[in-house]
């Protein structure tokens, strides 16, 4: 294998994905110094861009040369010099395995792709991923005949992959004979395409429905691929009437994939549908101090609140500024102040939306076909108080708005009936796919 010509192949694409400045910073004077059984060692020029390529890129790097690579196993990193200004005298004066994540839990178990990292252990739960959680205990208690197909939505950085692939995990662990296989949409595609081309379409099938469990991520994409569709449907009527389970992620509700066949829509619903949702302060903070605990850090209490408090996205963007800090941290090898990181995380927090709750009411009104005062009065008519409902629903889980404030600004209602409201449209959510539709057509009007 010639790692030279791969590893700028590799560079090309990791350099399309970020800023010249960025690329410059922290892949210069990087190389392949050698690969070894499948796994990939890359030469650094010191500890500190290891420590970032580490904690920032690595999932990138690991991705990248998977792509490139098929008989990547794992990727390691050693801090290198280079002698007499020449690339190829590199001598290795340090190998470094990355400590935060051990060696072996690098690894893509290349005979279902599951990464063992993903596991239930390290998996929290709250109310934004407790139902899917919950699903996902009984479909391993008994895989194939309770919740077939299983469909999880959510949007990016949630969560989903993990629980997904814990159930894999698992399934593994409980039933060691069984056949468990985790793949992307992309790949499913990719080698459905390739078998025909080749003229290979058994072949295809055959390698798809010898497993008991199936796992395809992003099944959003599916929507315009109708040949897709069709033999991804012939997949699942097999696993079905086997008893064999399968599990689909999504960044959305199947209604809403775009141009995707009814019977397909039909197959998902007659299942498990369940969202995960962005978590809530309680689990950012148990959060952080489980990957704390991985990572072997303390960090103080108020640093953890603020950060839980302040990166209320998804989990991806809470752990990237949690290794922000932690890089910062084993660099200057003492504990950060306060003040110390809200200035390494304020080029990081996206800027808050800022809306005026007559806004949120007035669009809601309009949407709904009211009239923006009927809101605000004290009414028991249905469609004002499910438009009131929702304007509640929004100012909270959108905007962040006190429970107390919105009560105060809709008609002096008590807070507990906000509370009431927010939980009553969130439930709704879960099995109301109207109701869904409207609030996503609502934020649209947001923007």
């Amino acid at each position: 294998m010639n790692t030279t010509q791969l590893w700028k192949n590799c560079l090309v694409e990791i350099e399309a994905g970020m800023s010249k400045a960025n690329f410059s910073t922290w892949f210069k004077n990087t190389s392949i110094v050698k690969e070894d059984t499948g796994i990939i060692y890359i030469g650094v020029p010191n500890e500190f861009v290891r420590d970032w390529l580490i904690n920032k890129y690595h999932k990138l790097i690991t991705k990248t040369i998977a792509d490139a690579y098929e008989n990547m196993r794992a990727v390691e990193y050693t801090i290198t010099k280079i002698e007499n200004n020449k690339e190829k005298t590199t001598t290795i004066i340090e190998t470094s395995v990355n400590k935060e994540l051990p060696l072996r839990d690098l690894y893509i178990n290349p005979e279902n792709n599951l990464n063992p990292r993903y596991h239930f252990n390290s998996f929290i739960v709250g109310t934004f991923n407790e139902l899917a959680y919950a699903a996902s205990l009984a479909i391993i208690d008994n895989p194939g005949t309770k919740y077939n197909p299983f469909f999880i939505y959510g949007g990016t950085g949630l969560g989903k992959t993990h629980l997904i692939q814990a159930v894999g995990n698992s399934i593994k662990d409980k039933y060691p004979n069984k056949k468990v296989h985790y793949m992307t949409l992309e790949k499913f595609a990719t080698d459905f395409i390739s078998s025909l081309q080749s003229n290979k379409a058994n072949s295809f099938k055959e390698k798809y429905r010898k497993y008991d469990l199936l796992i395809i991520d992003d099944i959003q994409f599916i929507g315009k691929m109708e040949k897709i569709q069709e033999e991804l449907f012939h997949t699942f009527n097999t696993f079905h009437e086997n008893n064999k389970q399968i599990i689909f992620s999504s960044d959305k509700h199947p209604n809403y994939i775009p141009e995707l066949a009814d019977r397909l829509k039909s197959r998902f619903a007659a299942g498990m549908i369940v969202d995960i949702s962005p978590p809530e302060y309680e689990a950012r903070l148990a959060i952080l101090k489980v990957k704390l605990k991985e990572l072997d850090i303390d960090l103080d209490q108020e640093i953890l609140e603020y950060v839980a408090l302040s990166v209320d996205g998804n989990i991806r963007e809470l752990e990237g500024s949690l290794n922000i800090i932690v890089c910062h941290y084993r660099l200057k090898n003492k504990p950060l102040t306060l003040i110390e990181v809200k200035n390494l995380l304020k080029n990081n927090m996206k800027p808050k939306k800022n809306i005026a709750i007559k806004d949120v009411v007035k669009i809601v009104s309009e949407y709904y076909k009211l009239e923006e005062a009927s809101v605000y009065e004290k009414t028991r008519k249905k469609d004002i108080v499910k438009a009131r409902q929702v304007v509640m629903y929004l100012l909270r889980e959108d905007f962040n708005i006190s429970y107390p404030l919105i009560g105060e600004k809709l008609g002096g209602k008590d807070h507990t009936t906000v509370i009431h409201s927010c939980i009553k449209i969130k439930n709704d959510l879960k099995n109301d796919s109207q109701l869904l539709q409207e609030l996503e057509q609502i934020r649209i009007m947001f923007k």
